[in-house]
């Protein structure tokens, strides 16, 4: 079968088993709006980026399976291709290709790029698997399209099967970047699983709207004992502010008699208790000859008056 190499026509003979490979799909974004004109700048530029990430990963022209789909491209790797070349420097040269073509030329081009990895065969007439099956649909998912709208700056997005991710991704490694991915679900026709997304440049994809709504609900119904903050309550409970300092600066305390602390110009927060001591024993004898010493004192008030009124 006749196949696309890095930029040039190249004969590859078809294989004669499936065979585990790293598959890539390509898709021009907005391609339907091009003129003819602009179409031909576009594809011209899209094999020229292929082309340069290809090299920069080691592999030469003629030696990849490439198939010209219009506005994009499918791809199909040698076996001995390290996949983790292809998840780092891959991607870190093609983001760069894009957008040294984008600061000159004058139509822009915008990339989505579906990846992952498994069983593929070449029957001849084009590259055969779920796998390649995946990739396609991976590129060309709602989440994907959504994405790309929603970062109208950016010329580049990847999407990775949850497979790819997990073995090779998630692993590190020069120009890999798993922290910037986010993962989301992408169900079309037999398809439902989780992929993962990546804008080259961003800390993540935007994530969708209604996701957003949804986490800002939980957010707010979130338990108070979970971190968040309720009113009415005190520490009694573990819940509302801290309590204020006991005593503020400014504030006086002073105690009336023996069992009553009187304090001035403090704030109380949460729930307040009051405490009476109804001790008895030695308290209560003790008590007892207070009041008795304030009645004698008080006699002998009355009789000093009395006896001054008296000698007057």
């Amino acid at each position: 079968m006749t196949g696309t190499g890095a930029g040039a026509g190249a004969r590859v003979s078809a294989s004669t088993g499936a065979l585990h490979r790293f598959v890539v799909f390509g898709d021009v974004v907005g391609s339907g709006r091009l003129g003819m004109g602009d179409k031909r700048l576009v594809r011209a530029a899209l094999y020229e980026a292929f082309g340069e990430a290809y090299a920069s990963v080691g592999i030469e022209p003629g030696t990849v399976h490439q198939e010209d789909r219009g506005d994009g491209i499918l791809a199909a790797l040698r076996p001995d291709v390290p996949p983790d070349l292809m998840a780092g420097r891959w991607i870190d040269t093609l983001h760069r290709s894009l957008r040294e073509h984008n600061a000159r030329g004058r139509v822009r081009l915008r990339l989505r790029v579906g990846m992952n990895a498994g069983l593929v065969l070449d029957d001849g007439r084009g590259l055969v698997g779920r796998a390649v099956d995946l990739a396609c649909r991976l590129c060309d998912s709602a989440p994907a399209r959504r994405i790309m709208a929603d970062v109208p700056d950016s010329d580049l997005l990847i999407v990775v099967s949850d497979w790819l991710y997990r073995t090779v991704v998630a692993e590190g490694g020069r120009y890999i970047e798993p922290d910037h991915y986010r993962r989301e679900a992408v169900v079309a026709k037999e398809t439902a699983e989780d992929a993962w997304f990546l804008v080259p440049g961003l800390l993540a994809p935007p994530q969708d709207r209604r996701d957003r709504e949804r986490d800002g609900g939980r957010e707010a119904a979130r338990d108070p004992r979970d971190g968040g903050h309720r009113t009415g309550g005190g520490p009694s409970r573990g819940d509302g502010p801290p309590p204020a300092p006991a005593q503020a600066p400014g504030s006086r305390t002073y105690t009336a008699g023996r069992d009553m602390q009187i304090v001035e110009g403090n704030t109380f927060h949460g729930g307040f208790t009051g405490i009476r001591n109804d001790g008895g024993g030695r308290d209560d004898d003790s008590r007892g000859d207070s009041r008795d010493n304030a009645r004698a004192a008080a006699r002998r008030d009355e009789d000093g008056h009395g006896g001054r009124e008296r000698r007057a």
